[in-house]
């Protein structure tokens, strides 16, 4: 089976902060799961550097957008791999690979009629003498009053037109927009209205996207989808390849979706393989973004897909609710954030990806606060994961001589690992990945029962065969419990792979050949409860 996952891409024009990641870890989680399963996965994602956000950043810091770019591409690349993201290819929409086929995909539609040229009134400040691009142009929401930009209203997620929006203002000068004629080219996305209700209700029959993007998706389609705008005058982008029009560039709602399908092009030129099983029907394909970005991937790609003729439309939309910090909205104007590169100076990678993970808004808006998370480490990873994998092996390594106990593992600890197996592996692929954590910590709750109730230092005096049997039966534990953790914490799992001198790959449970621990050191360090007042009082530091 081929699985092909997409990550949604950041806009290349500030760092990373921790509601950015929680919309992507699912991703990753999916990828090496399916990995460790024997399927054909494709992961892919990119930075967005041809966004507007990127050439108002380069206007407020008086340098190029490339250099924002570079800087922010960069910063993003460390960032996904100190937390483990194992993107097969991470790239960005500024080379010339992604410009070249996104205008064959431009191209492709316009021969097919689906894109046409249309006369349009649009925003133009006469003070700084431009056409406004949509980010530009900020004003009230029509739909919910809330402040909103002229592409979309982040608050109630409607996609806008600059010329929606009450009382407009320039974002560059602040003084309000006129209007001006200007041709611009357009995608007819109403045309695909019937094949997008078809595509969603079967979507909604088989359970596959989250409910967040159903009813977004539905409400577009019952208030009828209307033909886009596809290009736009902007100074940075893909330039429209239709003689007279170089000077326009296609707009970023289509050229940023279409990265998907550039990487995996990407991907193929450079390891010789075929991307072709990734584009059609018989793909699974999962999207991974924030609720923001649903119609971009539920109604736009899913129509430039049909226009192509491409039948591998998305069939996961895995799209998190909103992140708050604190009790409070994210607001990166106001600093009021967790940034990557930061956090990920001081606290453990697999503590960042447990917590987001165990705390995912998947279904509703979710919490981080700095006590929830580092009560969360101290006492789920270290005081229940890594305190049951040390005093186990710590025991072995001190009355065995780190010889592990060779017994045949007892049955119902056998049953229930491969129950675990089963389990936790459905949650993955039906995107409960919460659920699927929750699962393997009720066993690692049991595990240490288990531990508890066997008594092991007193069974090394009074029943040598019950002591072994009980050490055998943790390390079989141990060894499973941490193989079904790799996907979600793949660096503590690998530490323990080390000890145990195991190495499995494959998403089934297995038993322990190896007869010696090795180097037995403690998986987490307790965090002291004192940072979580040093952290707040940051955070507040921090805050304009």
């Amino acid at each position: 089976m081929s699985i092909f996952i997409g990550g949604a891409w950041a806009y290349a024009n500030g760092s990373l902060h921790l509601g950015h990641i929680t919309g992507l870890l699912p991703g990753d989680i999916l990828a090496r799961y399916y990995r460790m399963k024997g399927e054909n996965v494709l992961y892919v994602s990119g930075s967005d550097c041809n966004g507007t956000p990127i050439t108002i950043k380069a206007k407020q810091e008086g340098v190029t957008p490339k250099e924002i770019a570079d800087r922010y591409h960069k910063e993003f690349v460390d960032s996904y791999a100190k937390l483990g993201f194992s993107y097969d290819t991470y790239t960005r929409t500024d080379t010339e690979f992604h410009h070249k086929i996104v205008q064959d995909i431009f191209l492709k539609l316009l021969e097919k009629g689906l894109i046409y040229k249309k006369e349009i009134e649009q925003t133009y400040c006469e003070y700084d003498n431009q056409f406004l691009p949509d980010r530009y142009v900020e004003g009230i929401c029509p739909n919910c009053g809330a402040n909103a930009r002229g592409d979309q209203c982040d608050y109630c997620s409607l996609v806008l037109d600059p010329l929606d929006l009450l009382n407009r203002k320039c974002k560059i000068c602040g003084n309000p927009p006129t209007t001006r004629f200007t041709e611009h080219f357009y995608f007819s996305l109403s045309s695909f209205q019937s094949n997008l209700e078809t595509y969603t209700k079967e979507a909604e029959d088989n359970g596959l996207w989250r409910e967040n993007a159903i009813s977004l998706t539905k409400r577009y389609l019952k208030e009828g989808l209307q033909d886009r705008a596809v290009s736009r005058d902007l100074s940075i982008g893909v330039s429209v390849p239709v003689s007279g029009y170089e000077d326009k560039k296609i707009y970023v709602w289509i050229e940023a979706v279409s990265g998907y399908y550039t990487a995996s092009k990407l991907w193929e030129k450079e390891t010789n393989n075929d991307a072709t099983p990734f584009w059609n029907s018989s793909t699974t394909s999962y999207y991974i973004h924030g609720k923001d970005n649903i119609p971009f991937h539920s109604i736009i790609w899913a129509g430039i897909l049909s226009g192509l003729g491409i039948d591998a439309l998305p069939t996961h939309i895995v799209s998190n609710e909103y992140l708050t910090l604190e009790k409070k909205k994210l607001s990166t104007s106001k600093n009021w954030a967790v940034w990557v590169p930061d956090i990920l100076e001081r606290y453990d990678p697999d503590s960042i990806r447990y917590f987001l993970t165990i705390n995912a808004p998947e279904n509703r808006d979710a919490d981080f606060s700095w006590k929830e998370f580092i009560y969360s480490h101290n006492s789920e990873l270290l005081g229940a994961y890594g305190n049951f994998i040390n005093r186990t092996l710590k025991f072995i390594e001190k009355s065995f001589d780190g010889n592990i106990p060779q017994k045949d593992i007892s049955l119902n600890i056998k049953n229930k690992i491969n129950h675990l197996y089963n389990d936790v592996g459905k949650c993955i692929e039906t995107t409960s990945f919460k659920q699927g954590i929750e699962k393997v910590f009720e066993v690692v709750r049991f595990s240490n029962k288990y531990f508890d109730e066997r008594q092991p230092w007193k069974q090394i005096n009074e029943d040598i065969e019950a002591c072994e049997q009980t050490l055998a039966d943790c390390v079989h534990l141990i060894a499973n419990l941490s193989h079904i953790l790799t996907p979600f914490l793949p660096f503590s799992s690998n530490k323990v792979k080390e000890m145990i001198n195991i190495n499995e790959t494959k998403w089934e449970a297995f038993l322990v050949e190896s007869k010696q621990l090795s180097n037995v050191q403690p998986l987490f360090e307790r965090i002291d409860p004192v940072k979580i007042e040093e952290e707040l009082e940051r955070l507040n530091k921090q805050t304009i």
